[in-house]
């Protein structure tokens, strides 16, 4: 599967990694910009030598080359075109064929998420898995719909599967828990997990009312033209139904989650608890109760004394409650083009590093 270039570097066998792209949009060009200002540093400092031989996207335009593909000239195309139909690598091939002809050993899945059906990334990175390639994706709905059976494919074909990027972007989460906490048993785990909500609330702090803090949000690009999915709770939700069935071996569903938006809030409210040294966020929450796993999304009230208390803007954060460790809260970037493919590299990085091992 892995091409091998028959040459030693300080005595270990060096990888050439091909990699595909599924989805070209704000996150698989994110990712594309760092593999491509950073291809030598990666190859320095990490010994991770790639080419990038598919990019599929069947709006924008797909490619491929089985050589490599020229990332600073399709990405210079991008910004001037907003289309990749005229390049000469252009393919009229659809995205499944594209995995199965190309056989990369990384796939990034970058597709828009579908909380229904998880398609079309729920069916790309099965493919992609069941023909023995890696994938590193960001899209929520195949994780949180069939993150069993994928990883089951995933084991069966002896390749990994990767989605740190699902609940906090770039910011890491999932491996943290997972890898650096190991051994740890998490009590709990709750936080601000969608930064539209956590900039709408910010600015209804400043004095807006909840419909002008949202058109702010839609200005500045944090909140979609319907904007439903971030401020009904259901973004959130996904997010909290993926931490109770990856650290908690829950097996919950979105629509388990008991589920509240910040819709009826208003600036009034949002004033009040500041005056009483507080302030409202939108928090995820999965905890233990007994012997369930209960997950949930609704507006609390936090100190400004709790670290959560005092993250504003499209931030976000989430503190971790562990046996061993007590709490441990992270804070950073929630989204982001460059942020979120920081995510997908890490992965890759993490798969570079046991193939290696």
């Amino acid at each position: 599967m892995l091409v091998i270039i028959k040459f030693r570097v300080q005595g270990v066998r060096a990888l050439l990694w091909k990699i595909g792209i599924i989805g070209f949009g704000n996150v698989g060009q994110g990712l594309a910009h760092i593999l491509n200002r950073k291809k030598e540093i990666l190859k320095r400092r990490y010994d991770f030598e790639f080419i990038v031989s598919f990019i599929a996207d069947p709006v924008r335009g797909s490619l491929y080359n089985e050589d490599g593909l020229d990332l600073d000239a399709i990405l210079k195309e991008m910004a001037q075109k907003g289309s990749l139909k005229n390049r000469p690598e252009f393919t009229d091939k659809g995205t499944l064929e594209l995995i199965e002809l190309a056989k990369a050993d990384i796939v990034a899945e970058a597709t828009i998420t579908n909380l229904e059906t998880g398609e079309p990334g729920l069916s790309h990175i099965r493919k992609a898995l069941s023909i023995g390639s890696h994938v590193v994706t960001s899209n929520k709905g195949p994780i949180a719909l069939a993150v069993d059976e994928l990883e089951q494919i995933a084991k069966n074909n002896n390749v990994y599967l990767r989605y740190e990027a699902v609940v906090l972007s770039g910011t890491p989460c999932i491996n943290m828990v997972m890898e650096c906490m190991s051994g740890c048993d998490v009590k709990s785990v709750a936080g601000i997990v969608n930064g539209t909500t956590n900039f709408i609330l910010s600015k209804m702090e400043e004095g807006y009312d909840y419909p002008e803090a949202l058109v702010e949000a839609q200005k500045l690009g944090y909140a979609e033209a319907d904007p439903t999915s971030d401020v009904e709770g259901w973004d959130s939700a996904v997010k909290a139904a993926i931490m109770a069935n990856l650290f908690f071996g829950a097996k919950i569903k979105i629509t388990d989650v008991s589920r509240q938006g910040i819709t009826k809030i208003t600036r009034e409210d949002v004033l009040k608890a500041k005056n009483e040294g507080k302030r409202i966020k939108l928090i995820a929450e999965v905890k233990r109760q007994g012997n369930d796993v209960i997950a949930s999304v609704s507006p609390h009230l936090i100190p400004m004394t709790h670290p959560l208390g005092n993250v504003m803007g499209p931030t976000n954060a989430l503190t971790i409650a562990t046996d061993h460790l007590g709490e441990v809260t992270i804070i950073g970037p929630g989204a982001g083009r460059i942020e979120t493919g920081q995510a997908l590299l890490s992965d890759m990085l993490a798969i570079h590093r046991f193939k290696n091992a």
